[in-house]
């Protein structure tokens, strides 16, 4: 009994710490261990945080484009996409798992499940379904305002998909498929700094930057379009 009731004060605890970074007080707590429940502990569905992770994506979308469409309200529909897709995509929001701590208190029965960036992204996205669930839909879209806008910053153009870009410019002129590389990798690991190149034949290696390695791709392709032009 003495054992069970430690158990119960720490698991308390570690609730109650994270709300605190969460910046949400649960009514329900338990959804919010079902949410950091990862399927190697319990392989039952209902037991762990899948099914909470597929409503999350869907509220993080919603979210995301109401956040946009509020914060551009001159932009094009093409520019508020590009911005969506790099502000949803697995390594934005895998990283934003990184900054709440969500790692540390993921429960998993092999450690090196909290590095893995598809686990900390449908961990996070669970985590916005509990908080949809717990407290309503204008709890999650300030969730998700509180976590997301810092990221976009509003004197930058939206990000072009330079990738795509580069692919068909390289394939008209017989340059081949471009091969891109990780060269490095800075910073903290919840703010992380990526350093990515891209190769294609009788061309320089041009290196990009950011915060995800998608988005140092779309760099990296948009120099190599600069190259070549």
């Amino acid at each position: 009994m003495a054992c069970e009731a430690a158990k119960e004060s720490v698991k308390i605890q570690m609730i109650e710490k994270l709300e605190e970074i969460l910046k949400h007080k649960f009514r329900h707590p338990d959804l919010l261990m079902k949410a950091l429940t990862h399927g190697s502990i319990n392989p039952h569905v209902s037991g762990n945080y899948e099914r909470l992770e597929f409503l999350g994506d869907r509220v993080l979308g919603v979210s995301i484009a109401s956040l946009l469409y509020q914060m551009f309200p001159s932009e094009p529909e093409g520019s508020l996409s590009q911005r969506f897709t790099g502000l949803v995509c697995k390594e934005t929001v895998a990283m934003v798992a990184q900054r709440l701590h969500l790692d540390e208190y993921m429960v998993v029965a092999s450690e090196d499940i909290r590095q893995n960036e598809n686990v900390l992204c449908d961990v996070c996205e669970a985590v916005i379904g509990a908080i949809y669930i717990d407290g309503g839909v204008d709890g999650a879209i300030e969730f998700v305002n509180e976590h997301w806008k810092e990221l976009i910053d509003k004197r930058v153009a939206p990000p072009k998909d330079t990738k795509s870009a580069l692919q068909e410019l390289a394939h008209a002129k017989g340059l081949g498929a471009p091969i891109y590389r990780v060269i490095e990798r800075k910073g903290s690991e919840h703010n992380p700094l990526f350093f990515v190149g891209v190769s294609l034949t009788n061309m320089e290696e041009q290196v990009g930057q950011g915060h995800s390695k998608k988005l140092a791709e779309f760099d990296a392709a948009a120099k190599m379009l600069e190259k070549i032009k």
